[in-house]
Formats: structure tokens, C-alpha cells, sequence
């Protein structure tokens, strides 16, 4: 399961530099070249990606595949992949001979204002989508002129760096968006065992709920079924034969731990922690909690 660690995590594991000169008003960025970094814990070659933190673009360069809900992408060289922390996947490398470079920001520092463009609404980070790109020898040339001359610009006094480097961010993704996606495995082996992983990932996303104005994005099974690329029936198929357990029960399972928490752990009311579950209605909340553990939610609270 992917962690929920934080970017200074990040740094302290996997040996990469924190840009000195970034601030909260610029937002984050940084880019890697993936052969020098390394896991310090085991030595081995990674390429990270945080359970919700950051937008990721990497240019990979070795035999690798991505693993999306129910589909399989085989990488032979090289290719152009782009994640957003709302969409899970898994990125398995063949071996260890794995180079190319990526990049990662948040989404403040492509915010509308800043970029005039909205992350979400751009098509290559719309759930549903397959964003790896195979490259000819031309595309890896140009790829690698974008990526090389961000890493050039990090490291500049120039003032406006970061203007300059936004700009190229959004080359690569106009770049990834006229290319033509690779063709995905729609593979029967294993494919419920991925989309099993990749709902308990995608649910576990969703929390802790950090904030009495933060709200629970995903409620219900369509809406881990639309954000997998999967009908719900058979998300829902799937889930009971590999848990026992319907996609419904799953998902109001992981509410009630997270009610219990927020009741014992915060000092925020009843109706802060209804609102932040995704119930409008206090009596609603506390109906549901009390069906399901046979407590009401001050008596559980005490």
C-alpha cells in the first residue's frame, strides 16, 4: 500500500534535494533523474509516488508496466506516464536497469491562477484515462530537452525560475495530450486481485480527514467504480469474492472506524464529524452510526 507520507519524508528516505528557495506561495516542484536516486533503506532503485501529496510526470526509460484497475500496460523502452494522486495504479519495473527522469508538483503550484489552466479538468487526468505514452526517437530527444532544461532552471538565480519552469510542466502535458496512448491488456489473470488492491487504496485515500472543513470526496460504489474504470457490478463482483464483503459494506466499514476515531481523538462535534463523513444531516449520521454499532455517537464518545 502506497504510504501516506509527507514531502519531507520523501527527502529523508529516498536521498533527493529539497529546492532551497521554494516557498508556500510558489507551491511545490522538483525534478529527478531516476538513476540517482535511490532507496537509502535498501539500496534499490525506485520511483516513489505519495498516496496523495503530488501530480508525478515521468519519462521511463527501461522494461516496466503500469497496472491500472482492471488493465495492464507493457513498457519495452521508453514512454511518457502521467499520475494523479486520485487515480491509483501500480508502476512495476522488469529489472533494475530503469533511467529516465520525473518531475513532481503540487497542485497549488499549477493552480489556475498561476497556470490559467484547472488540473482536474485537463483530459489527461480524467479518471477513465490511460496516460502512458509510448515514445519514438524523436519524442525521447524532445522529452529529454524539457526535462534536462527544468533540471537546469531549478538549479538558476534567475527570479522568475519557477514562472519559467510552470510553462514547461504544462509543454510536457500539452505534449502527453497530443500523443496517442498505448494500448492496454485487458488481462483476466489476476485483473480481480488488482482491482481489489486498487479499491482498498483508493479508499484508504480518502483518510485521515485532517480538518472539520475537509469532506469525504468518495461515498458510494459508483464512485469508486467511475474513478477505477470499472462498472460497479462487477466492482462490486469482484469485492465480494475476494472479501466476503459487498463494495457498500467495505466502504461504510472504513466510515465507522473513522467516525470512532474522530470522535475519541478530536474535540470536534457531533455534526462537525457528520459534515466531514458526508452527511448533511446530523440525525442521519447518528442514526447510521448507531445501526452499525449499536451506540449513539455521544454515547460512544462518552
Amino acid at each position: 500500500m502506497i504510504s501516506n507520507s509527507s514531502l519531507d519524508d520523501f527527502y529523508q528516505r529516498h536521498g533527493g534535494t529539497l529546492p532551497h528557495d521554494i516557498s508556500k506561495e510558489i507551491g511545490h516542484f522538483n525534478v529527478f533523474e531516476a538513476e540517482k536516486l535511490f532507496d537509502k533503506k535498501t539500496g534499490s532503485r525506485v520511483m516513489p509516488y505519495s498516496r496523495r501529496a503530488y501530480y508525478k510526470i515521468s519519462w521511463l526509460k527501461g522494461k516496466s508496466r503500469a497496472e491500472y484497475a482492471d488493465k495492464v500496460i507493457d513498457i519495452e523502452q521508453d514512454a511518457l506516464l502521467f499520475a494523479t494522486p486520485k487515480i491509483p495504479y501500480h508502476w512495476v519495473p522488469a529489472d533494475s536497469n530503469q533511467t529516465g527522469m520525473f518531475c513532481i508538483f503540487t497542485p497549488d503550484f499549477l493552480s489556475t491562477a498561476k497556470s490559467g489552466v484547472h488540473l482536474e479538468d485537463l483530459p489527461i487526468f480524467q479518471p477513465g484515462q490511460l496516460p502512458v505514452f509510448q515514445l519514438d526517437e524523436q519524442e525521447v530527444a524532445e522529452i529529454a530537452y524539457i526535462f534536462r532544461k527544468m533540471l537546469k532552471e531549478l538549479s538558476a538565480d534567475y527570479k522568475y525560475k519557477y514562472d519559467l519552469i510552470r510553462n514547461l510542466v504544462l509543454e510536457l502535458i500539452h505534449y502527453g495530450q497530443k500523443l496517442q496512448p498505448m494500448s492496454a491488456l485487458s488481462t483476466a489473470q489476476n485483473a480481480s486481485q488488482r482491482i481489489s488492491s486498487l479499491f482498498i487504496e483508493l479508499l484508504e485515500r480518502q483518510f485521515p480527514l485532517e480538518s472539520p472543513h475537509q469532506r469525504l470526496a468518495l461515498r458510494s460504489p459508483a464512485d469508486y467504480a467511475d474513478r477505477l474504470a470499472v462498472h460497479v457490478n462487477h466492482l462490486n463482483k469482484v469485492l465480494k469474492e475476494a472479501t466476503g464483503n459487498t463494495t457498500t459494506e467495505i466502504i461504510s466499514n472504513r466510515i465507522i472506524q473513522e467516525a470512532r476515531i474522530l470522535l475519541k481523538q478530536t474535540n470536534w462535534s457531533v455534526a462537525e464529524i457528520a459534515y466531514t463523513l458526508g452527511f448533511d444531516d446530523v440525525a442521519h449520521f447518528s442514526n447510521y452510526f448507531k445501526k452499525q454499532t449499536k451506540d449513539t455517537p455521544l454515547g460512544f464518545r462518552g
